[in-house]
């Protein structure tokens, strides 16, 4: 009886070792599998190779640089070596102020329980070369990259800049940086390699991956040439103008492809982290402004579009200031034209004139053609940090709001909507979305970005006449002085006083000019804006001229003879 007794003992055994092998090899196999698989195998990523930039000519814009990232083994380290290294390293790698700071982190860092860690990121080859020379045990060197603009702070707002994300990995912000990431940051690769008992690489174990997938690069619309020009003529005018700050933008009227993009203050983007945040938006894209006086020629251009007004259409309210939802209504220089024609209203930029203009057009078609300009809606250029101001709801507009945005008052834009809706008038009545980028290229082929028509807003024939008021402006307004003589040149000054806490402040302005030339066969279309100049508020003694010296550096650019 008792050899049966354990002989069942020994069967339940046998049974219940059977049962937990096959608990182990078929229900948790997988689970083990994986386990054992992450013991023996260590993922490293490979980092893909961003893409670069190019400006039209093919120059370069932004690429990438080779750099170092240094590395410890704290396991093979004598706690003596790690202070020396410590010592050592910190004045190599940070300012005189920083080094002890920075020495107390190494140590911290070279304390830790582990065979691996990273020292600091994005050294230099000559800094490399420094501590090579040295001969320090355990440590050593794996090669990186990082992001190089051989411009340096140069079209920084249309760049952008490469950062960190919340996970450690390079990731583009604003600008051109920040909008094309995906296509520029490429496909990072994996590689697993198999290590040992103490976690170091078998040299001839197992290496298995994919392989990364380089960015696709990007070539510009915008013109080295044309951008030094307009960064350098920015520059001069902050200095003479004394004026807070600068923005331009030049575009070709035709196809709505950016040549020139730039703003001040401004910032390097490849060092972005020792300036203040607030540099790093594009005011040309993100900024509103109320347009003032330049917003008139497209009020303008609805009303004769309506045949509503003709050039010679005078105006029966032009002797005196203008009683509207009782406000008081005025020219800037509180002089009137009694019967004013259409061209003199523009000419001479008669705000009571406008407001004639405004009535004839009607609160409808006035709402209509401003959304039809592109206003309150985003133009869709290909920079990441664009925003549009929103246009109050139709049904919240007083009579004085009517009479207000047809001299420009009281209503909001960004720098890139308004350069595209004067390109309405430049081009024959088409509005176009503003392109930045040309091409979009890999090992696989090149795609080319096509011009792009958004809808016709006027007349070819209302826009031709518009650029003959344009032109007389020009020709006979405020700002005559400083027009390159020879050439037929379209544009119109705008003085717009600045919005504080419900009232306009009397003593700071955004002064501006937008304009077109040649006028007969527009080669681009400028604005420049300048905000609170101190020198004097007028758009047409700061902006105007501005505008004018650009366009004389682009006409000897281009080879355009003078036509006068």
């Amino acid at each position: 009886m008792r050899i049966y007794f354990v002989k069942s003992i020994f069967l339940l055994l046998f049974f219940g070792v059977l049962l937990r092998l096959a608990y182990w090899q078929v229900i948790k196999a997988d689970e083990l599998k994986a386990l054992s698989e992450k013991q023996r195998f260590e993922n490293q990523k490979i980092e893909a190779t961003r893409g670069s930039i190019y400006f039209s000519d093919g120059a370069i814009l932004a690429s990438n640089k080779p750099t170092f990232l240094l590395y410890g083994q704290p396991k093979l380290l004598s706690d003596e070596k790690k202070k020396k290294i410590a010592k050592i390293l910190s004045p190599i790698l940070s300012w005189p102020d920083e080094a002890k700071d920075l020495e107390v982190n190494l140590m911290e860092v070279l304390n830790r329980d582990l065979y691996w860690v990273i020292l600091k990121k994005n050294l230099s080859i000559e800094i490399k070369k420094e501590i090579e020379d040295l001969k320090l045990e355990g440590i050593g060197f794996e090669v990186e990259s990082s992001r190089f603009y051989p411009e340096g702070s140069s079209s920084a707002h249309l760049l952008g800049f490469v950062g960190s994300n919340e996970r450690g990995e390079r990731t583009g912000y604003f600008g051109l940086e920040g909008e094309y990431n995906g296509e520029l940051k490429g496909f990072s690769g994996l590689i697993k390699i198999e290590k040992d008992a103490v976690g170091l690489p078998i040299l001839i174990g197992n290496f298995l991956g994919k392989t990364s997938k380089s960015g696709k690069s990007l070539k510009l619309n915008v013109d080295r040439t044309v951008q030094f020009i307009v960064e350098q003529n920015l520059l001069k005018g902050i200095e003479k103008y004394g004026a807070k700050a600068a923005s331009a933008i030049v575009m070709d009227p035709k196809t709505g492809a950016v040549i020139s993009i730039a703003s001040f203050p401004s910032y390097d983007p490849g060092s972005f982290e020792k300036f203040p945040k607030e540099l790093y938006r594009n005011p040309t894209v993100a900024d509103s402004y109320e347009p003032g006086s330049t917003f008139k020629v497209l009020v303008m251009a609805a009303a004769i579009n309506e045949d509503l007004v003709k050039v010679d259409t005078n105006c029966d309210i032009c002797e005196g200031p203008v009683e509207v939802g009782g406000f008081q209504i005025r020219t800037w220089n509180n002089k009137y034209l009694p019967g004013a024609s259409m061209k003199e209203v523009i000419v001479h930029s008669d705000n009571t004139g406008m407001v004639f203009v405004g009535k004839k057009i009607g609160l409808e078609k006035m709402y209509s053609y401003i959304e039809n300009f592109g206003f309150g809606q985003e133009t869709d250029i290909d920079l990441q940090d664009e925003l549009s101001p929103d246009i109050r709801a139709k049904k919240d507009w007083r009579e004085i709001d009517l009479a207000t945005s047809s001299f420009g008052q009281g209503i909001a834009v960004t720098p890139i909507q308004m350069i595209r809706a004067v390109g309405v008038i430049a081009n024959g009545g088409k509005l176009m979305e503003p392109q930045v980028v040309s091409e979009i290229s890999d090992e696989n082929g090149t795609f080319e970005v096509k011009p792009k028509v958004v809808r016709e807003v006027i007349k070819e024939e209302t826009a031709k006449i518009i650029t003959e008021m344009m032109v007389a402006a020009v020709d006979e307004g405020e700002a005559k002085f400083a027009k390159p003589k020879g050439f037929k040149i379209a544009g119109k000054t705008g003085t717009a006083q600045i919005p504080v806490a419900g009232h306009y402040d009397p003593n700071k302005t955004i002064a501006s000019f937008v304009g077109f030339a040649p006028a007969d066969d527009p080669k681009f279309v400028m604005l420049v804006r300048f905000d609170q100049p101190t020198s004097s508020t007028f758009g047409s003694e700061t902006a105007a001229p501005t505008f004018f010296q650009i366009a004389r550096e682009l006409f000897t650019y281009y080879k355009i003879a003078p036509s006068e």
